[in-house]
């Protein structure tokens, strides 16, 4: 079982271009079609609980499917498996960016991949809208955070809007109807296992003053961040930047610019600047305080969320959440298509193209959305600007 999750979760994290959205719309294809370890409900519900901790939402989205599967410890593997692709070559990136001051161009290449994301978001999201728009409650939550987003109102406030909106109602639910507790869910024993996070913990004060020191400022960075990856360049800069002045604001912008040219989360643009400021072990540090909170806050999440599935009122209360994060995605998927077809304020025709054939593939055929992507990236090396 756990090697299963382990290879699933090596696929999935070596080719997950595109950011969270395109992650979590790979993740639906894999274990909701292909391999039906989760209904769509319960895949909503795991999406939406994660806009509701710190950190990075689709590596915890991977950790929680792993806890689905084989509890604590398939929940590691499954996090610790989506991040290895992205954090080798970010390795190896950071290690040639030390030596030479220059990263590789991925321009062309992300030509490519763009509009294949576009597409491979907008089909999930198509059949996500049954599940997330079950009620006339969802709707109007989800048509409230649409409007919201799109006058710029954080996705922070929105998601903690609709988590209110659904206890009031929940609660208010509850004082309408007689409560007849729900039977409670079975669940299958689970062994304790002691957290790897510990011993990292434990290990930081014995590794060299800069290391542990790059470890606790992301960990710290790590237990606080809510929103997309690129709210970790505004606490990455005001950390090391302006506080320690360990890194420059140029050496800041290329750690996003890797973040961005590697698959898995952005947030491995902390092992960049872990390298830039102690080398191999500054960058390993880096890797586990940003990630490690995340593990640690799915771990009691998995338990509340499974305490809570045979709830009606709790059932409100995701569902809101569910039809905000599902409208902050519409709104995401909006952006990308932007970028994606949009060239200097003029139509991108190459893209256009690419985006429809895509979807065309994808309406058509049941092969692994990674395939497409691949090709994307090819197609962008062949054609792409330079």
């Amino acid at each position: 079982m756990l090697w299963e999750i382990a290879r699933i979760f090596l696929r999935l994290g070596a080719v997950s271009f595109g950011g969270p959205l395109a992650h979590i719309a790979l993740m639906r294809s894999e274990f909701v079609e292909r391999r039906q370890w989760l209904s769509d409900q319960q895949f909503l519900d795991l999406n939406g609980a994660v806009n509701l901790i710190p950190g990075p939402n689709s590596t915890e989205l991977a950790m929680h499917i792993g806890h689905k599967r084989a509890g604590n410890a398939g929940l590691w593997v499954a996090g610790a498996c989506f991040i290895f692709p992205a954090l080798v070559l970010v390795l190896i990136l950071s290690a040639l960016y030390a030596k030479y001051g220059t990263l590789p161009q991925s321009r062309a290449m992300m030509w490519g991949i763009s509009p294949v994301v576009v597409a491979i978001v907008g089909q999930a999201l198509w059949k996500f809208a049954p599940a997330a728009l079950k009620n006339r409650l969802a709707q109007g939550v989800a048509v409230v955070a649409l409007l919201a987003a799109v006058v710029s109102v954080g996705e922070v406030p929105i998601i903690f809007a609709a988590a209110a909106l659904g206890l009031i109602v929940a609660a208010f639910e509850a004082r309408q109807i007689p409560h007849n507790p729900a039977p409670k869910p079975i669940e299958e024993p689970e062994t304790p296992t002691e957290p790897p996070g510990v011993f990292l913990i434990l290990a930081a004060p014995l590794l060299p003053a800069q290391v542990s020191a790059v470890f606790w400022s992301f960990l710290k960075i790590g237990s606080v961040i809510y929103g997309s990856g690129y709210v970790l360049l505004a606490y990455m800069r005001a950390e090391f930047v302006e506080k320690l002045g360990l890194i420059s604001d140029r050496q800041l912008l290329d750690a996003v610019a890797v973040g961005q040219m590697t698959p898995g989360p952005l947030f491995t643009s902390a092992t960049f600047v872990g390298w830039q400021i102690g080398g191999l072990g500054g960058a390993l540090a880096a890797t586990a305080g940003i990630f490690l909170p995340s593990f640690v806050f799915v771990m009691i999440l998995a338990r509340f969320l499974g305490r809570l599935s045979g709830s009606p009122r709790a059932r409100t209360f995701l569902d809101c959440v569910n039809a905000a994060s599902f409208a902050l995605m519409v709104v995401v998927t909006m952006q990308l298509a932007r970028a994606a077809f949009l060239a200097d304020f003029r139509l991108d025709g190459g893209a256009i193209a690419i985006f429809v054939v895509a979807a065309l593939l994808l309406w058509k055929t049941r092969w692994n959305s990674a395939l497409w992507l691949a090709l994307g990236a090819l197609v962008g090396l062949v054609l792409g600007p330079r």
